[in-house]
């Protein structure tokens, strides 16, 4: 559904809403690639990782997911658009990763942390969750 940054002094912040667990999910991986700010070498030469994860619970999986996002981004230098979970639960997944080499990363962001996080779906049925972004 979406995703809506919010500037802090030395924080992200970014609240995410989506219709399903899956594009929440989703939508907190696009949105931080929009806070790092990539530009790409060549979209012709596609990348793809597999992360595979449990945690004890929704929130602790979507924080661990993207942290381990966040590594792959900046040790292969790559930007991911486009996630695929062949399994996805409140406390495990296994998600594809595709994407494309980064000629550079513009905003560093040290981590995602567990401040203020908390997924929950509302009693409309959404998904949502704050998170925070170390920078």
């Amino acid at each position: 559904m979406t995703y809506k940054i919010l500037e802090h002094t030395a924080d992200v912040r970014m609240i995410v809403q989506a219709d399903s667990l899956e594009k929440l999910f989703s939508e907190a991986v696009y949105g931080m690639m929009k806070i790092i700010e990539p530009k790409v070498d060549n979209k012709k030469e596609v990348k793809q990782r597999t992360i595979a994860l449990e945690a004890v619970d929704a929130t602790a999986l979507l924080i661990d997911f993207l942290n381990e996002v966040l590594l792959a981004t900046y040790i292969h230098k790559e930007v991911y658009n486009e996630v695929i979970f062949k399994s996805l639960s409140e406390r495990s997944l296994e998600a594809k990763l595709s994407g494309f080499r980064a000629k550079s990363l513009g905003e560093d962001i040290k981590a995602v942390t567990y401040h203020e996080a908390e997924v929950k779906k509302k009693k409309d049925g959404i998904w949502e969750t704050m998170l925070i972004f170390d920078i």
